[in-house]
């Protein structure tokens, strides 16, 4: 398609004419030439199909059913206390199921359309819509239609034939009650309990509704109209194809809290085990670690080891999807950085072997026993001093463990390849010189802090290509990840040990009410960054050098300085990686006796 090349740059010379083709194609599927659209021309710079597709949904939703009976359940479900981004979602995919077929039989060529405009959405949305469920069902969905039957769980194929149960329905009312029933089933169990069934829902009355305030739907309408926009936004939402997250959605959703019940915990650890790997830990040492380490800030969490889901699958996922697609992601970044990454091993490598040579070096000391030195016979029967003798030492490299502790949260996500490239970087550089360490990454989901192991203490240099499984999801809580490294750490015969942190100093952790649980503070914010700084000096206390590493956003900056203190490294350039991560390690080399 001769769109796909259209270059950024001559986006807006070309918006009028793509404005007009986009308008022209959804009057023509609806037929209704007076219909009043809001055109998304934003998403053509991405995927001129993406566009395409949401005006011929428009115009054939618009042509085969209700809209506005739609729109105005959409809004009542808001009314009655339904989160907005899910309820969306969910109505966006039962629209394409009722509508792709019909439209497909007086135009074949919307099936194709339909496909390509899936497969980009899949390219750049997939790791946002990952992070929730209702995604990974968005997910299923379009990968169905791209390449045909996929293989899911079983909650997930039920909800997926529902949807595709509106592919011959005529009716609005059909495509509500599945819209309802998947929200209340997937989204808010409880829903039904605290604001009512469907009918309750829909016997909401237009009074009710103009007496609501609706300015937290609303950026800076007015406000006399507020009902009205609020229904045209809900209309125009459920026949877009691709998302746009806002900062404020990105933070209402990190805060948080989600409520789970019995049922639900008992799952936990098999979910966990699914979609992480099964543990490296037999179940006696994962429950010795939970007891000596989860106390404090941490009392409700618990910590799981593993080797990560392509290592350690229990059965191909959605999750072992989106590792598999990470991991190629992370080598095809490494591949197009080869040169720049090669010359930043070789120069950490070489600074950490010069600091390890001088070490090496035989320096002769003074000494009670050695080499007999003639000019020091005179203190015999004078003096106290017996150190008559000169003696050569040696130190070497063996007397070093370095452990490199990886934020895997999905707040990452944007910078994921750079973050494993750098993990890859320190981990060459330290094999080439023979010091042993570990490289790990750590991320929150529920009340399991998952620590992911890349490559071991003791391992070959070979075993570093695996930090390339790394991927970013789920939450993150900071200080229980650092002790549970310094922990390993303690545990190795080494006499200097060196924690390497590498996150984007944003310490934040979804808080899981458990029954009978303390109801710990939300793990974030300033609670959250005060506990990490407090684990990163009690590591230091022991005499366990910490460097925080930073590959975040500037306004983050402070709360780094916070946690690591004058030991952090802001990386803004990948080019000079090496030099600021190799300044450090030689001050550790240099100052160690």
């Amino acid at each position: 398609m001769e769109d796909k090349d259209l270059e950024q740059e001559d986006f807006e010379e070309y918006q009028y004419e793509i404005e007009n083709r986009i308008r022209n194609l959804c009057w023509t599927v609806s037929g209704d030439y007076s219909l009043n659209l809001k055109l998304d021309t934003i998403s053509f710079k991405k995927s001129p199909y993406v566009s395409l597709y949401d005006a011929v949904k428009q115009g054939a939703f618009s042509k085969y059913f209700d809209r506005d009976a739609f729109g105005l359940y959409l809004v009542k479900k808001l009314y009655c206390g339904a989160d907005e981004q899910p309820l969306t979602t969910i109505a966006q995919m039962a629209v394409d199921s009722a509508v792709y077929r019909k439209v497909s039989r007086e135009r074949p060529g919307v099936l194709e359309i339909r496909k390509k405009a899936f497969s980009d959405v899949l390219d750049y949305d997939f790791h946002r819509l990952a992070a929730m469920y209702i995604g990974q069902v968005r997910i299923a969905v379009m990968q169905e239609a791209v390449r045909g039957e996929v293989t899911v769980q079983s909650r997930m194929r039920k909800a997926m034939d529902m949807l595709k149960s509106l592919e011959d329905t005529e009716d609005v009312m059909d495509i509500i009650r599945v819209v309802d029933e998947l929200y209340n089933w997937l989204i808010d169990p409880y829903f039904e309990r605290n604001h009512g069934d469907l009918e309750k829902v829909l016997s909401v009355s237009m009074e009710e509704l103009k007496e609501f305030s609706w300015k937290d739907y609303l950026e800076e309408e007015a406000m006399e109209e507020d009902l009205i926009q609020v229904m045209n936004r809900m209309e125009q939402a459920v026949t877009q194809t691709a998302e746009v997250e806002t900062e404020e959605q990105k933070k209402e959703r990190r805060m948080k809290r989600v409520l789970v019940d019995a049922e639900a915990v008992e799952k936990m650890y098999s979910y966990i085990e699914l979609n992480y790997g099964r543990s490296y830990l037999t179940p006696g040492e994962q429950e010795r670690l939970n007891r000596s380490l989860c106390r404090g800030a941490h009392a409700d969490c618990k910590l799981y080891f593993t080797d990560g889901i392509l290592s350690n699958m229990v059965k191909r996922n959605y999750q072992s999807e989106y590792a598999r697609r990470a991991k190629s992601d992370n080598l095809r970044v490494y591949g197009h950085n080869l040169r720049v990454s090669r010359r930043n091993i070789e120069q950490l490598s070489d600074t950490l072997r010069r600091a390890l040579t001088v070490r090496s070096e035989r320096e002769t000391v003074r000494s009670e026993y050695g080499t007999i030195v003639p000019s020091r016979l005179w203190k015999l029967g004078r003096s106290q001093d017996k150190k008559l003798f000169d003696r050569e030492v040696k130190k070497d490299s063996s007397e070093f463990v370095v452990h490199v502790l990886i934020d895997a949260s999905g707040s990452q996500r944007s910078r994921q390849s750079l973050v494993a490239l750098q993990g890859f970087i320190i981990s060459e550089a330290l094999s080439i010189v023979g010091i042993p360490h570990r490289v790990m990454g750590f991320c929150t989901f529920w009340d399991y802090t998952v620590m992911q192991r890349y490559r071991d203490y003791d391992e070959p240099r070979e075993a570093n290509k695996k930090i390339f499984e790394f991927h970013a999801s789920s939450n993150n809580r900071d200080g229980l990840a650092i002790r549970a490294a310094a922990a390993s750490l303690r545990e190795r015969p080494e006499e200097n040990k060196v924690l390497i942190v590498l996150s984007d100093g944003r310490p934040n952790d979804i808080v899981v009410n458990r029954p009978d649980s303390r109801n710990p503070a939300p793990y974030s914010g300033d609670y959250a960054v005060r506990d990490t700084a407090s684990e990163v000096r009690k590591v230091r206390a022991e005499g366990i050098s910490v460097l925080g590493v930073f590959a975040g956003e500037e306004q983050d900056l402070m709360a780094e300085r916070r946690i690591f203190g004058r030991d952090f490294a802001y990386i803004r350039n990948i080019m000079n990686f090496s030099s600021v991560v190799g300044l450090y390690l030689r001050r550790q080399l240099d100052d160690t006796p």
